[in-house]
């Protein structure tokens, strides 16, 4: 008589990988928000730059575009006053860094760094 042995995994075995499976799906669903409202970001000052005349538009007039574009959008990480507006080559470019702190439990929390702009090479 040959012993057969068996294969798969054990019941730690499916524990450990439901445990890691569920940990990595609950930071997908933290950092949703967080990428939603960079991309919200990104649409809203090339909409404002795009719209835009470089040459009659002044800097209080892009800042307000932002913030309508903001509450709309639901931004909340960033306010029209840290936007940085200048021209390049005749071309309005607007730029943003921030940070987003994303709790994820007790004392561990995640930073992201972003950093948005409309020229072409972006930064």
């Amino acid at each position: 008589m040959s012993k057969k042995s068996q294969s798969g995994l054990s019941l730690v075995g499916v524990l450990l990988v439901g445990a890691i499976l569920a940990a990595a799906i609950l930071l997908g669903l933290k950092l949703i928000p967080v990428a939603s409202e960079y991309f919200g970001i990104k649409r809203a000052i090339n909409a404002v730059a795009g719209t835009a005349d470089p040459q009659l538009a002044t800097v209080p007039q892009l800042r307000s575009a932002f913030a309508k574009r903001a509450m709309v959008d639901d931004i909340t990480s960033i306010s029209a006053s840290d936007l940085d507006i200048t021209k390049e080559n005749g071309q309005i470019v607007i730029s943003v860094d921030y940070s987003r702190k994303v709790h994820l439990f007790s004392n561990v929390s995640l930073l992201i760094e972003f950093s948005v702009s409309t020229s072409p090479g972006g930064r």
